[in-house]
C-alpha cells in the first residue's frame, strides 16, 4: 500500500514514510491509495482476538514491515490494557456501549497511541536515526502519546495543551511524568491555537527536516489505521450476542473527526455499518456541516467535555477528499476558502456524497443529564464526552439499527462534570488515585510560533 496527500502534491509513499511525515509536506494529510474490500473476511474474522484481528487488518496498508515484526509490535501495543478483549462492548439494556478506556491513561487515544510509540521506535532502530514529536492536545491525546513514548530511546516529545482548559486529572497525568525526554506546554489560548501551531511550525518543512519533527497528533496516518480495528472488534462482540444482526449504527464523540473518520473507513472496507452518528458538544462546526453543508468557524465554547472544544477539525479534509471525489483541486479551493474567510460550503447534491452521516449536538445541561439517566437507570457512570453521544444517539435512534456508542474516557478523570451530575457519586481508579500529591513539571509558552521553535531548539540541538 502507497500514501498520498489530499492536497495532491505528495504520493507515493511507503507506510513508514507517511508514519514519519505525519501531517503531508504540501499542508495536507495522508491517505492510502485505495481502500481494500475485506468482506468476504468478515466471517473468518469474527472469532480472532483482538490483537489478531489488528494484524489482519493493519497488514493490508503496511507493506514495509515484515509481517512477523509488526506481529509484534501490535502484541506489545496491547498487552498494557487490561481487559482481554481490549475494547469490551458492554450491554446496558438496550444501550451498546464500547469501552474503550482501558488502556495505560484511561482514554481511547490508548488505542492508537501505545501502536505509534512502538511504530516510532522500530523505525527509528531501524534507520538509528532521532524524533522529535510535537503535539497537541485538548485532553487526552498528550497523556496518551506520553505514555507511548515516554523514556524511549531517541525520542523527544514536546506536548501543547491550553492552559486551565483540560481536567486537572488529564494535566496531571501529563505534567507528572517528569522522563527527561518528555516536555509539557501550557500554552495561553485555546486547544484550536494549540493546534495551529502546531500545523505552523509543521509547514516549516526547513524547520520540520532540520530538527526531525514528528506528529503524533490524528494528523498521523497511524493513528487513524488503528482506530479502525475497534469498529471491527465491537461489530463482532455484537454479533455474539445477536447473531441475527446485520447492520449496525455507531454513535461518536467527536472533536477533531480522526475517531469518527476510523469508522467511515471501516465502513468503506465493507463492515455493515448503517449509519455514522456524529455527536458534537455546543463546539458544533461538524453537527452544522452535515446538516447544511456550510463549514463554518465561530468561537470557541468551553464545556463540560472539553476534549471537544475545537472548532477546527484536523482530520475534516480526508473526509472532504472523498466528499469531493478525490479532486486535490477542489479540497484546496475548500480549505484556502475555510483559511481566508472561516466559511466554506460544498453541495449536498453531488453524486460522491452519500448519507451515511446522521449529526447532532448536545448542551452542558443535556449532558449532565445523559449523565444521570444512565446512572439512575443502570447504575452505570459514564464521562462527559460519551454523554454527549448518548444524548445525541437517543435523538437519532432507529429501532429496527442497534447503536454502538463509543466510550472515549473512563468516568474518573472528569470528576468535577460528575461530581455536578451526580453529587453523591465519585468514581476513581487506582491509575489516578496513584497521582495525586505527584511531583509536576510544566513550561508556559505564549501562542508564538517563534517561541515554540525556540523552546524546541533550546531543549534539543540537531546532531
Amino acid at each position: 500500500m502507497r500514501y498520498k496527500s489530499t492536497r495532491g502534491q505528495v504520493s507515493d509513499l511507503s507506510f513508514t514514510e507517511a508514519v514519519l511525515m505525519g501531517l503531508a509536506s504540501d499542508g495536507g494529510l495522508l491517505l492510502p491509495e485505495s481502500v481494500p474490500d475485506v468482506s468476504e473476511h468478515l466471517e473468518a474474522w469474527q472469532s480472532l482476538s483482538y490483537s489478531e484481528l489488528a494484524k489482519n487488518i493493519m497488514g493490508l496498508y503496511i507493506g514495509d514491515i515484515a509481517a512477523a515484526e509488526l506481529g509484534g509490535i501490535i502484541d506489545k501495543s496491547y498487552s498494557t490494557f487490561t481487559n482481554e478483549k481490549v475494547t469490551p462492548l458492554n450491554r446496558l439494556g438496550e444501550t451498546y456501549i464500547l469501552e474503550l478506556f482501558h488502556g495505560p491513561t484511561l482514554a481511547f487515544k490508548d488505542v492508537a497511541l501505545q501502536f505509534l510509540g512502538n511504530v516510532f521506535e522500530h523505525i527509528l532502530k531501524e534507520t538509528k536515526g532521532e524524533l522529535n514529536i510535537v503535539g497537541a492536545t485538548s485532553g487526552d491525546t498528550g497523556s496518551a502519546a506520553i505514555a507511548g513514548v515516554r523514556g524511549k530511546d531517541n525520542i523527544n516529545i514536546f506536548i501543547m495543551f491550553p492552559e486551565g482548559k483540560t481536567s486537572e486529572l488529564q494535566e496531571l497525568q501529563m505534567t507528572s511524568v517528569l522522563d527527561a525526554n518528555v516536555h509539557n506546554l501550557a500554552v495561553d489560548g485555546s486547544f484550536d491555537d494549540c493546534q495551529a501551531l502546531l500545523k505552523s511550525v509543521f509547514s516549516d518543512l526547513p524547520f520540520k527536516a532540520q530538527y526531525q519533527l514528528g506528529a503524533v497528533n490524528s494528523v498521523n496516518w497511524a493513528r487513524i489505521l488503528a482506530q479502525i480495528v475497534y469498529f471491527f472488534s465491537a461489530y463482532f462482540q455484537l454479533k455474539e450476542e445477536q447473531p441475527q444482526t446485520h447492520k449496525v449504527d455507531f454513535c461518536v464523540p467527536t472533536g477533531n473527526f480522526g475517531d469518527i473518520f476510523a469508522g467511515y473507513l471501516a465502513r468503506k472496507m465493507g463492515l455493515p455499518i448503517d449509519r455514522l452518528i456524529l455527536a458534537t458538544n455546543a463546539n458544533d462546526i461538524l453537527a452544522r456541516f452535515f446538516k447544511t453543508g456550510r463549514y463554518e468557524r465561530e468561537e470557541v465554547n468551553f464545556t463540560h467535555s472539553p476534549a471537544m472544544d475545537i472548532q477546527v477539525s484536523s482530520n475534516f479534509e480526508r473526509y472532504l477528499y472523498y466528499a469531493l471525489e478525490g479532486s486535490s483541486a477542489k479540497v484546496n479551493e475548500f480549505m484556502e476558502s475555510f483559511a481566508n474567510t472561516g466559511a466554506a460550503s460544498i453541495e449536498f447534491n453531488t453524486p460522491s456524497f452519500d448519507q451515511t452521516f446522521a449529526a447532532g449536538s448536545a448542551t452542558n445541561e443535556q449532558t449532565l443529564a445523559a449523565i444521570q439517566e444512565i446512572y439512575e437507570v443502570h447504575g452505570y457512570i459514564t464521562d462527559p464526552h460519551t454523554a454527549v453521544g448518548l444524548h445525541v444517539g437517543k435523538t437519532l435512534r432507529r429501532t429496527e439499527v442497534p447503536i454502538i456508542h463509543l466510550s472515549t474516557a473512563h468516568p474518573a478523570k472528569f470528576d468535577a462534570a460528575i461530581k455536578l451530575a451526580l453529587p453523591e457519586v465519585h468514581p476513581v481508579h487506582p491509575t489516578l488515585e496513584a497521582l495525586k500529591g505527584a511531583k509536576t513539571r510544566k513550561s508556559k509558552l505564549e501562542v508564538d510560533e517563534d517561541a515554540l521553535k525556540h523552546f524546541i531548539k533550546k531543549q534539543r540541538a540537531p546532531e
